[in-house]
């Protein structure tokens, strides 16, 4: 390909990386022909660190996976030693109520996992994964830095109290705090919608091998997440306990900074993809387009033309073509030409078949993500409630050793470590040979098992709070009765998330990838904000924190009257998720207009059937 070929037609195309002389597109975002299936050339339009297209034999694939899964590891121990130590710690050093630093701690979580649709737009649109899981990282560091500032130096805490009521914090001292926690949350959003789809570009999924490897990466990906949450929730903890607040934050601070210099070192060996401009604005000019073309009077008729550029790929940079399918056909009025005068590169006019089936590849999947939700305000109970249950009741190991509240959650992240490898080499080759799937399980399969089992997560906490609180001696009653909530939940997790990972995924498009991961992230944070809207109407409506079920003192609470109705939460919401799932067409199960080619052979088919102003020939209704 001549050098004279290559130019930005974007400003963003510019950030990062900008190809050599051996560049591996145009400005039509074509492959060069020597990238093939047999080639050692990657076919997803991936590059080098020196913007080559890379090459198998020396970048992807398990060669680049440590280092990613390294700096999740790293991410997630931070996280989660914040995480369920922050209950305690606005508790006891704010002194805040338990309800009210319950619902902070889910706002905070709620709040890291929202912004994830922030840093993936900002990815997709203009920085790139990997710039910018770097630029969050550094982000994610400096509130790490300013929180270990907040537990080290007395004047950003009110004074030692034991005995309450306890002198509140002052409004500087909690600004202090929440800039640093919402900084760490602001790092969460960019590396979370990154870090994962960035890993997964490290398979080309035209190669069998790396394609299979891909999945194999997805569950690994998750053993590394409850890694990093076994360190945080055990060691960091232990930390915390043994030698203070300051530590206890300074060694994930540490921690994070090394998984930073880890990332940059593995830079040689990445497959890098470059920005493919912001999926919602193409999203917004597909609706404004087709709200135009439907009041101008377009109608369908079976000579309908929709239209399409006249190149092999896509005009969404490194993209290549979609096939057109039938669902949500008002969309494809965005598709349909008026006026054969008009600017064929106006996108707020007239778009391609492409970005109006990347809009209904992103509809699609929402009724899959809103039905999982559900199981989101259970998750966020780990950090709240049954940490607060654990706090108070016995946890000796003989008469030297007592388990810290913030590492009792070890009982769900110890599970999935056993399970995951035992699902990958045991279970999945056992049932690819019963369903001739090749995982096994469907992804919709593998979150629907997750969602049932937890409804029983729940109902095992119910159970337990009322013969802890009926208990004659509470105190006295084992931390091991939490066992089986936390096992299950952490059994609940394991299928749901990786199914989900699988899922949103394998639907999105290549445009869409970390906008798509963000959005399935995002779910986990709406689920914490709805926890603590629960918490609050329940807190209302049953006389507060003085009389109502949720007080200070779980003792004098009604707990397990909270966990009975998150377990007919979740009921129904399995109920809900069963028939969406049954009535789910993806994109390669939706029936489409043309024949059931691959996008390159049917990107030479649309190419070759155009005419001169690049209307498609091929695809009628």
């Amino acid at each position: 390909m001549e050098n004279s070929s290559i130019h930005f037609s974007r400003p963003h195309d510019k950030l990062f990386m900008e190809p050599s002389k051996n560049g591996f597109v145009g400005g039509n975002g074509e492959l060069p022909k020597e990238a093939g299936v047999d080639s050692t050339l990657v076919t997803n339009g991936s590059v080098d660190y020196k913007g080559r297209i890379a090459d198998k034999r020396k970048t992807g694939g398990w060669k680049a996976s440590p280092f990613v899964i390294v700096n999740e590891v790293a991410e997630r121990l931070a996280f989660f030693a914040i995480a369920v130590n922050m209950v305690q710690y606005l508790v006891f050093e704010m002194h805040q109520s338990l309800p009210d630093a319950a619902t902070h701690v889910t706002d905070w979580i709620g709040a890291a996992y929202v912004l994830t649709l922030l840093g993936a737009f900002l990815a997709d649109a203009y920085l790139g994964r990997f710039l910018t899981i770097i630029i969050f990282s550094c982000i994610y560091e400096v509130g790490l830095v300013l929180l270990t500032l907040s537990a080290s130096i007395d004047s950003l805490r009110p004074p030692f109290c034991i005995k309450r009521p306890c002198p509140p914090a002052s409004d500087s001292q909690i600004a202090f705090l929440y800039a640093a926690l919402y900084l760490i949350a602001l790092g969460t959003g960019g590396i979370k919608p990154c870090v994962s789809s960035f890993g997964a570009d490290q398979y080309d999924d035209a190669d069998k091998k790396e394609a299979q490897k891909k999945y194999t990466f997805f569950n690994w990906f998750f053993f590394a997440i409850n890694m990093g949450a076994l360190l945080g929730i055990t060691l960091l903890v232990y930390v915390q306990v043994k030698k203070g607040w300051s530590w206890g934050f300074a060694v994930p601070t540490v921690t994070m900074f090394c998984s930073i210099v880890t990332l940059v070192a593995g830079s040689s060996k990445y497959r890098y993809q470059k920005p493919m401009g912001s999926a919602f604005t193409r999203f917004v000019q597909v609706i404004v387009a087709s709200v135009r073309n439907h009041f101008k009077g377009v109608k369908f008729e079976p000579a309908v033309r929709l239209y399409e550029v006249p190149t092999e790929n896509s005009d969404i940079f490194g993209a290549p073509k979609l096939l057109h399918t039938e669902q949500y056909r008002f969309l494809d009025k965005a598709a349909v030409k008026t006026d054969a005068e008009s600017n064929a590169n106006n996108r707020w006019r007239l778009c391609t078949v492409t970005q109006v089936e990347e809009l209904k590849c992103f509809i699609r999947v929402q009724p899959v993500w809103a039905s999982t939700i559900a199981l989101s305000i259970s998750f966020a109970q780990l950090s709240t409630f049954f940490l607060s249950q654990a706090n108070i009741m016995h946890r000796k190991l003989g008469p030297h050793f007592e388990i810290p509240a913030g590492s009792v959650p070890v009982f769900a992240a110890c599970n999935a470590l056993i399970l995951v490898p035992i699902y990958e080499k045991v279970i999945v080759p056992f049932l690819r040979s019963k369903t001739g799937h090749r995982r096994g399980l469907t992804s919709l399969q593998r979150m629907g098992v997750g969602l049932f089992i937890s409804i029983f997560a729940l109902l095992s906490a119910a159970r337990v709070e009322k013969k802890r609180r009926t208990d004659s001696n509470p105190s006295s009653l084992s931390v091991f009765w939490l066992f089986p909530q936390f096992f299950l939940m952490g059994s609940a997790e394991v299928f749901t998330y990786v199914g989900q990972l699988e899922f949103f995924y394998d639907e999105a498009t290549d445009g869409t990838r970390s906008i798509s991961s963000a959005f399935f992230l995002s779910e986990i944070g709406i689920g914490s904000w709805l926890s603590t809207a629960l918490v609050k109407i329940i807190e209302a409506a049953t006389g507060g924190v003085d009389k109502g079920w949720l007080r200070n003192n779980l003792n004098e609470s009604r707990l397990d009257y909270f966990y009975w109705i998150l377990t007919a939460i979740n009921g129904l919401n399995f109920l809900v998720y069963l028939v969406v799932a049954w009535n789910y067409k993806g994109r390669d199960g939706a029936k489409t207009s043309v024949r059931d080619v691959s996008p390159v052979e049917n990107a030479v088919e649309l190419r070759n059937g155009k005419d001169d102003n690049g209307e498609s020939r091929s695809i009628t209704y």
